[in-house]
């Protein structure tokens, strides 16, 4: 399998002076993959979704530098541990773990950083399976940047540390100063619960979290800026 896929990523590096595009269909447990991009436009996945990686114990560590970057990836299976890192503007990733699949996404370790302004993060794991133990981080630093998480699962714990000070943004994030993160946890949530961590320094940014059953749903929450727009609801 690596050396197909070795294959792949010279097909597609070649295929335009400007960006390159990286397509993997993998099945097989015990996967160690670490992809690195720097420029613009590239791309990990798509036409539709042919970045898929099935099967157990994976680790799947990426890198991209640029603006206007893309990851569309579904991971099937149990246990996975990334790294994801991005430095640039206007970049987007859609991940889904777990996509109807054998496994429920378990033992989830996933860890983001973010530096840059205008990028949106859309997260499903465990999607309506029971994923449990999912340790997610963020670390977003930037203006009007957008991150969408839904976690499905016992005891999982999401923690989101957002930097917008540099700006010292006072007005919302559709201004293109503050940052928006939404979250949907449900179902699952013993033991201990759903938790979800944030820790925000910057202004005008929106927050919309809404937690669900069965028990043990906690926030932690330090807000340090101005206009902040926070909604929270937890329910047994």
């Amino acid at each position: 399998m690596l050396r197909i896929i070795t294959v792949l990523l010279l097909i597609t590096f070649g295929s335009t002076a400007f960006a390159n595009e990286i397509y993997i269909d993998q099945v097989g447990d015990n996967l160690d993959l670490d992809i690195t991009q720097d420029g613009t436009n590239n791309k990990v996945g798509d036409a539709s979704t042919d970045m898929t990686l099935a099967g157990d114990d994976m680790t799947f560590a990426i890198t991209q530098t640029g603006n206007t970057n893309t990851i569309v990836a579904t991971i099937k299976g149990t246990d996975y541990t990334g790294t994801w890192q991005f430095t640039g503007n206007s970049n987007a990733v859609d991940l889904q773990c777990s996509s109807t699949s054998t496994g429920n996404c378990d033992t989830v370790t996933l860890n983001i950083t973010t530096t840059g302004d205008d990028n949106t993060f859309d997260f499903d794991i465990g999607e309506v399976a029971d994923a449990d133990s999912a340790t997610v981080s963020f670390t977003v630093t930037g203006d009007n940047n957008i991150v969408n998480s839904d976690i499905d699962g016992t005891s999982a714990v999401l923690t989101v540390v957002m930097d917008n000070s540099a700006s010292l943004a006072t007005t919302s994030a559709n201004s293109d100063e503050g940052n928006v993160f939404t979250l949907d946890q449900a179902g699952n949530g013993d033991v201990a619960g759903h938790t979800v961590i944030l820790d925000v320094t910057g202004g005008g940014s929106t927050y919309d979290i809404n937690q669900s059953g069965i028990n043990d749903a906690t926030v932690n929450a330090t807000f340090d800026g101005d206009s902040q727009d926070v909604d929270i609801t937890q329910s047994d």
